[in-house]
C-alpha cells in the first residue's frame, strides 16, 4: 500500500481485543499512522484496520501473510489472524521471527517506524513499548509482543560499527536483561570479516574447447561473513 494513503476505520476493526490505539468507526488516519500505532502501541484494532484496507477482508490478508511466510522460507510459520492474538493455527519460531525482522528492516520506512521513541499520530500520542530503545546502546527496534498462551515474546535489533543484529527471545519474563546481555555477546564475540571483494580471482574454469585452456573467474561482489 501507499504509506501515505488514506483509510477510513470501518466498524469491524474496532473495539478489538487486547492492547489497542482506540480506533473510532469512521475516523481517517494514513497507513503510515496505522502502522504506527500497530508497532509502537500494538495496536490490534490498528492491525485490523490495515488489514482490511490491505486484502479487502481478514481471511484474505491471512491468505496473503501465509503466502509470504512460504515465499520467506518460514517453515515453522503459520498466521491465523493479522494480529497474533491466541489461536493454535497461529505460530512461529525464534528462527522465522529473526529472519522476518532482518528482511522487514531492509524497508527504510520500516526501520524509521520501529526504531521511533515517541510520535503524535493522528492526535494520539505513542510511546514505543520497546523498551531496548533506551536500555540498549544502538537499538533499532523492533516489536513486543504477550498473550497467555506464548508469554512475553521480543524481537529486537541492534546497529553498532556499521553491524546490525536481530535477536528473539520467546517466553522470556527477562526479556529486556536477556536481550540486553545478548547483544552485548554478539557484538563482542562475533566480527564481520571480507572473504572475498569484488574482482578477486576465485577460481580457474577450464574450458574443453576453444583457443583458452581456461578461464578467470572473479567475484562480481564482495562476500562477507
Amino acid at each position: 500500500c501507499d504509506i501515505d494513503a488514506r483509510v477510513r476505520v470501518p466498524e469491524s476493526a474496532c473495539g478489538i481485543e487486547g492492547s489497542s490505539v482506540y480506533l473510532r468507526p469512521g475516523e481517517v488516519l494514513s497507513v503510515r499512522e496505522l502502522l504506527l500505532g500497530l508497532m509502537l502501541h500494538s495496536g490490534n484494532d490498528a492491525a485490523m484496520a490495515l488489514a482490511l484496507y490491505c486484502g479487502g477482508t481478514s481471511e484474505a490478508f491471512v491468505r496473503r501473510m501465509n503466502e509470504k511466510a512460504e515465499k520467506l522460507g518460514l517453515r515453522g510459520t503459520h498466521f491465523a489472524n493479522p494480529h497474533g492474538l491466541d489461536d493454535e493455527q497461529n505460530y512461529s519460531t525464534a528462527r522465522d521471527l529473526a529472519s522476518l525482522a532482518a528482511y522487514a528492516l531492509e524497508r527504510e520506512d520500516f526501520r524509521k517506524i520501529v526504531s521511533t521513541k515517541t510520535v503524535l499520530a493522528a492526535g494520539r500520542g505513542l510511546t514505543n513499548h520497546n523498551k531496548l530503545l533506551w536500555r540498549v546502546d544502538g537499538a533499532v527496534g523492533v516489536k513486543t509482543g504477550y498473550t497467555r498462551a506464548a508469554g512475553r515474546i521480543l524481537v529486537g535489533a541492534a546497529e553498532r560499527g556499521g553491524r546490525r543484529l536481530v535477536c528473539v527471545t520467546i517466553n522470556a519474563p527477562r526479556d529486556w536483561a536477556d536481550q540486553a546481555a545478548l547483544f552485548d555477546y554478539g557484538f563482542s564475540a562475533f566480527t564481520q570479516q571480507t572473504l572475498v571483494s569484488a574482482g578477486d580471482t576465485v577460481a580457474s574454469v577450464p574450458v574443453i574447447s576453444g583457443d583458452r585452456g581456461q578461464v578467470r573467474a572473479a567475484a562480481g561482489e564482495p562476500l562477507g561473513y
